[in-house]
């Protein structure tokens, strides 16, 4: 994906520009000697790569928000496991690009596994038949072994995942990733544009707090050109798993998100209510929606999936990744 300035994060000229690596926005960048050398201009031939890696995959998620402790991971677990469910014979993956705070491998139940390489590619970690699971995680020595790297190791390593991962023929892959805009972000979207992606769900919860925060991803997807698929509140309300009353723990002083969709001109896909026994379910690395049927996050993660199926249904007619742009 080419790369102007009108696309760039805000200050940066954008690597594709004339004066990358040589104006003051630029200084103390890890990469302002590679811009500044014309080298970022050249085409990436890890575009190419990730585009034939994942052309077997029919649909591609980002999972998103700027603002960190909302439950993108949650919420991708969730979705992982809801698609999976509603078809056997089709697989549905998920790609962890936090590279310093990998949660997947415990939330989906998998923590302590490792991956192997063969003449194909990385080959993931299975959670069930039809679930594959790729994180960093899996290739540190430790549960607490920190990953300490500059923005273009890290870079690096994303191409790698969306490249070299065997994933097979995939249904749904679902990128969770950090919190906010910078070099997993930049570096997925950029090689993401060339492999069709579908667009990205933004995670928020109803606090004013978070939803600043959610509205610079907003528009670093604008920037980005990436299509907005529609936004989930998470943590809407606390609801008792005895007396089932609600009570809003983050009071949406501000409207919360269905106010921020309206004036965004978005989609909201839906609420998910804060029930501890899928907070604690996702430690415990087992599937709430099938230990916990009558909790009300099982109802809400299900007219989601409903309603992101209908988003996709023409890509999905017409055998394409074609999807709707509401950004």
């Amino acid at each position: 994906m080419e790369q102007h300035p009108a696309d760039a994060p805000e200050h940066c000229p954008g690597t594709q520009s004339e004066t990358a690596g040589k104006v003051s926005a630029c200084a103390g960048c890890p990469n302002q000697s590679i811009c500044a050398s014309g080298a970022a201009r050249a085409p990436d031939p890890g575009v190419g790569l990730v585009r034939n890696r994942l052309s077997s995959v029919r649909h591609k998620i980002l999972v998103l928000s700027g603002k960190g402790g909302v439950g993108k991971s949650t919420f991708t677990a969730l979705l992982t496991r809801a698609l999976a469910a509603l078809d056997i014979d089709r697989n549905v993956g998920v790609l962890d690009i936090d590279v310093c705070g990998p949660s997947q491998p415990r939330v989906m139940g998998v923590a302590g596994e490792q991956v192997h390489m063969s003449g194909s590619g990385w080959s993931p970690v299975y959670v069930d038949e039809n679930i594959a699971v790729m994180s960093i995680g899996f290739l540190l020595k430790g549960p607490e072994e920190a990953v300490i790297w500059r923005g273009p190791k890290k870079n690096q390593m994303i191409r790698q995942f969306l490249s070299d991962v065997d994933w097979g023929e995939l249904e749904y892959l679902i990128i969770d990733t950090p919190p906010g805009t910078s070099d997993e972000h930049l570096s997925a979207a950029t090689y993401l544009q060339g492999a069709d992606l579908d667009g990205a769900i933004i995670i928020t919860t109803p606090q004013e707090v978070a939803l600043l925060d959610v509205r610079k991803e907003i528009d670093f997807c604008k920037k980005m050109k990436i299509p907005i698929l529609g936004i989930v509140e998470n943590m809407t309300a606390f609801v008792c798993p005895k007396c089932h009353t609600p009570s809003n723990i983050f009071p949406p002083n501000t409207g919360g998100a269905a106010k921020m969709a309206e004036e965004k001109s978005l989609r909201l896909l839906g609420r998910l209510p804060l029930d501890p026994r899928v907070a604690r379910s996702c430690d415990e690395g087992v599937n709430a929606l099938t230990e916990f049927p009558d909790s009300p996050v099982v109802a809400a993660m299900h007219s989601i999936v409903k309603d992101l199926q209908a988003i996709l249904r023409p890509a999905i007619n017409t055998g394409g990744s074609e999807s709707m742009d509401t950004s």
